[in-house]
């Protein structure tokens, strides 16, 4: 048929009321079995089709879950995604995806959005300015909207969250870079405001003190996560009275323009310099120097969500869940670290 079908023509096909017809397609008790079987089929042979919304406002339950994210342009947010849309797909939740590109305005624009088109849960990695947004984040628990933080998140009682140990990465990174014999590390740290770079810092700080080697200040600085950057702040370090001998990147993007910058002084890595970036982004694997980073888990990230989520949605409805799920990171030790082969 061109004209698409109503509950009208299918009435009319059947010589019963549309009412009828509406009540038999939402399975009424009221409407005999034998009236729904009849009503069903023919609709399925008239191709017709129930409007999804209409159905939200009638059940309270839209079958749509906001996913919200700083960028989508990243293997990690990908993979969460990815992960999300695998274990809520089978669960007939369709998934809206909004980007913030870390301002804080878009945040709010996003959430206000998602809770305009009655989504049935929001999960959210919030923006690197988020100070200003406690507000609409309270406006989700107020619609008793299920709210999820992964990756980066609020601590906020009765909200779970999905991580990874970001103070043990930053242990290890550390602490491998140590073990390479590398003496004089040097950490470009993301914005420390966020919990996730704060732990990462504090993880590399504790490895320095507990194999003896003093906290130098001049060492750690602030980079965006991308190459522009990562080289820039590099140049920075290496112009030091005492330049480092490694890096320890909270950004693989960051890693690899400091590792852009090394060569072009003329760095030969790892013998001369060794750099451990975050995130293992598929192009730290297939480099010619392929770049030793953290292993996030994000697609088992996004998978832990979504399962977070769905153990809320299958509780009643005064029963609030709260979960603070931790991943264990993993080091992947690659060529620009690797100066002693085990």
């Amino acid at each position: 048929m061109s004209e698409k079908t109503t509950i009208y023509d299918i009435a009319k096909e059947l010589n019963i009321s549309a009412a009828t017809v509406s009540r038999a397609l939402n399975k009424n008790p009221k409407i005999s079995e034998s009236t729904i079987k009849l009503v069903l089929d023919t609709a399925e042979k008239m191709n017709y089709k129930q409007n999804r919304l209409a159905l939200a406002l009638r059940s309270g339950k839209s079958g749509n879950i906001g996913v919200i994210v700083p960028r989508i342009n990243t293997n990690f947010f990908g993979s969460v995604i990815r992960g999300i849309e695998e274990e809520l797909h089978p669960n007939k939740y369709n998934v809206i995806i909004c980007q913030t590109h870390e301002d804080e305005n878009r945040e709010i624009e996003n959430i206000n959005t998602l809770l305009d088109a009655q989504v049935d849960g929001i999960m959210i990695s919030i923006t690197n300015e988020s100070k200003k947004n406690e507000k609409i984040i309270h406006r989700v628990l107020e619609k008793n909207v299920p709210l999820i933080f992964f990756d980066r998140k609020k601590n906020i009682d009765g909200v779970s969250s999905i991580t990874i140990d970001d103070f043990k990465a930053g242990y290890m990174a550390t602490k491998h870079l140590i073990e390479q014999g590398c003496t004089k590390i040097a950490h470009l740290s993301g914005d420390q405001s966020l919990e996730i770079y704060e732990n990462r810092f504090k993880g590399y700080q504790k490895a320095l003190l507990d194999h003896g080697f003093p906290f130098i200040e001049e060492y750690v600085i602030r980079s965006k996560s991308n190459l522009e950057e990562g080289a820039l702040v590099t140049k920075t370090l290496l112009q030091l009275d005492t330049p480092p001998d490694a890096i320890f990147s909270a950004s693989d993007f960051a890693a690899l323009g400091a590792i852009q910058e090394l060569k072009s002084q003329g760095y030969t890595l790892p013998k001369d310099f060794c750099v451990v970036g975050f995130g293992n982004e598929p192009f730290t694997k297939f480099m010619e120097l392929s770049i030793t980073t953290i292993d996030q888990s994000p697609q088992e990230m996004g998978k832990m969500a979504a399962k977070v989520f769905l153990e809320q949605m299958n509780t009643s409805d005064n029963v609030k869940i709260e979960k603070k799920i931790v991943l264990n990171p993993i080091l992947h030790i690659r060529k620009s670290s690797l100066r002693n082969p085990e």
